[in-house]
């Protein structure tokens, strides 16, 4: 199957993979871009239309989606110094999009690709933006919708979880604290796979759906310090980080940040999504709705990550 699928986010991670995945399985793809890029087709690929703006250019979204069959929205922020800066792109970019679809007379399945910190949108900036981003998607009764929250993400491209599996390699685990935290993880190409089931699958699946790698129970900090000694033959020496340094030095980073003019990764809001207890998922909506699978092993792609 193929066909046109507009596409937010693509010079990102989750959107530069999406963007692979999609070609290489013939299906054309609208991107946007703050960035211009040259429209020119990869070699025995379909052709990638890039459309020149950002979430607040309607002129530039009405041309994303004129025509398109699926929108698949992974544009959005990830660090900011406030809720305003959050919004204005999480939340409010959705809108835009909502309405330039509305504006083309368009009915393009919309597939947004939140977090699964939208879980918990009282715990940061970008959690509550993610979860009133899904809200404005879920009252559209004339749209066909569905939400995927994926877990934390990794795989080629990836600045976060990779440094964490390379340190692993070299026999280091930093964690936040000593707590029995439970978290999930998902590899890119496993989104890439649920995409293209949604895509392919002849009727609307509405919802919203949790997405991991199907670990049951999720994986604390032993168990990945376990799946390291035993993939490399070495120990791996955990560093438990003090919560109360840790909210120490994410208190400076953002003021650090209103004083210097960045963007912050760091944030009291970030400490508290990195220090939640259970960010297990559970995948069984999703696989009985599409009949998706994960596929990508842990051990596999850390072998891999660390090549």
């Amino acid at each position: 199957m193929s066909g046109l699928v507009a596409l937010t986010g693509a010079t990102g991670f989750v959107g530069a993979a999406l963007l692979k995945t999609l070609t290489s399985r013939g299906w054309r793809v609208r991107a946007l871009t703050r960035r211009p890029r040259p429209n020119t087709p990869e070699q025995d690929k379909p052709e990638t239309q890039w459309i020149n703006g950002a979430l607040d250019d309607g002129c530039a979204l009405r041309a994303l989606v004129e025509d398109a069959a699926a929108l698949i929205h992974c544009a959005g922020v990830v660090r900011g110094r406030n809720a305003a800066e959050f919004n204005h792109a999480n939340v409010q970019g959705t809108a835009n999009l909502l309405r330039a679809i509305k504006q083309n007379g368009g009915t393009a399945r919309f597939l947004l690709i939140s977090s699964l910190a939208a879980r918990h949108p009282q715990y940061s900036w970008y959690a509550a933006s993610k979860y009133q981003a899904e809200q404005i998607l879920s009252q559209q009764d004339s749209l066909p919708w569905t939400i995927f929250r994926p877990t934390a993400l990794y795989g080629p491209g990836d600045k976060e979880i990779k440094p964490m599996l390379r340190a692993m390699r070299a026999g280091v685990l930093i964690t936040p604290g000593r707590s029995t935290q439970r978290i999930s993880l998902l590899h890119i190409d496993d989104l890439g796979g649920a995409v293209l089931r949604w895509l392919q699958h002849p009727e609307h699946i509405p919802g919203t759906f949790e997405l991991d790698d199907g670990q049951a129970g999720g994986y604390s900090w032993e168990m990945l310090a376990e799946i390291a000694e035993h993939l490399w033959q070495r120990r791996v020496y955990r560093i438990a980080v003090p919560l109360k340094l840790m909210k120490a030095l994410a208190h400076l980073n953002l003021l650090s940040a209103h004083l210097l003019g960045y963007a912050p990764m760091l944030t009291p809001g970030k400490i508290n999504e990195i220090t939640h207890p259970d960010w297990r998922c559970d995948n069984r909506p999703l696989m009985q709705a599409l009949g998706w699978r994960p596929q990508v092993k842990l051990p596999d792609a850390m072998r891999q990550a660390c090549l």
